[in-house]
């Protein structure tokens, strides 16, 4: 069994996106196979911006930031959903990147690199975009990605971060997204 934490980093709280249905299926074949399994919707959270250094050392913590600390701190494993806009994650989950891994929490310092609650923990990136896949890739170079996996997962000891890119995701028929929900589960099933 393996302590896994999903996080639909979809910056709308409605639950009728595509994020919101491979959060649901990862989660339905979590539970089903007995891992451990918290959920976390970044749209529904309450926290405000860091917009200075102040921000970012202050000890005041939004209530929903402390109790994402607390599940991620529990976690073996981190499953982020989000979509790709203009070639990077939405801005609300950057924000709630930055809220939650602030001085004292992720890295004793901003210059403690390699080593934080996090070193150990697992990930997997599940992310849905309009473009197709190698237009993302080898074009844009998947910079909204590498950014986050080397300027987060990598300083902060997160490790192995795979992806599961789906592209089209705009024009996707039914069984395509049907096929994405499966794949979602499985993986979900294999604490993947």
């Amino acid at each position: 069994m393996t302590r896994i934490l999903v996080v639909n980093g979809h910056p709308d709280p409605a639950q009728t996106h595509l994020c919101a249905a491979l959060a649901d299926a990862y989660v339905k074949g979590a539970t089903e196979a007995g891992h451990e399994v918290s959920r976390l919707d970044i749209g529904a959270l309450d926290f405000p911006l860091v917009r200075s250094l102040e921000d970012y050392k202050s000890s005041v913590i939004a209530p929903d930031i402390q109790r994402a600390q607390d599940l991620i701190k529990h976690a073996q494993h981190l499953v982020f959903v989000f979509p790709i806009w203009f070639g990077s994650p939405p801005a609300l989950l950057k924000g709630f990147f930055e809220q939650l891994l602030r001085t004292g929490y992720s890295l004793s310092s901003p210059q403690a690199a390699m080593s934080s609650i996090l070193t150990g923990k697992s990930a997997r990136l599940i992310v849905p975009m309009g473009m197709p896949t190698p237009l993302f890739r080898f074009v844009l170079g998947g910079h909204g990605l590498a950014g986050l996996e080397k300027g987060l997962f990598l300083v902060t000891g997160v490790s192995p971060v795979r992806r599961t890119l789906l592209g089209g995701s705009v024009d996707a028929d039914p069984a395509r997204r049907a096929n994405w929900l499966a794949t979602a589960e499985s993986l979900g099933r294999r604490g993947a």
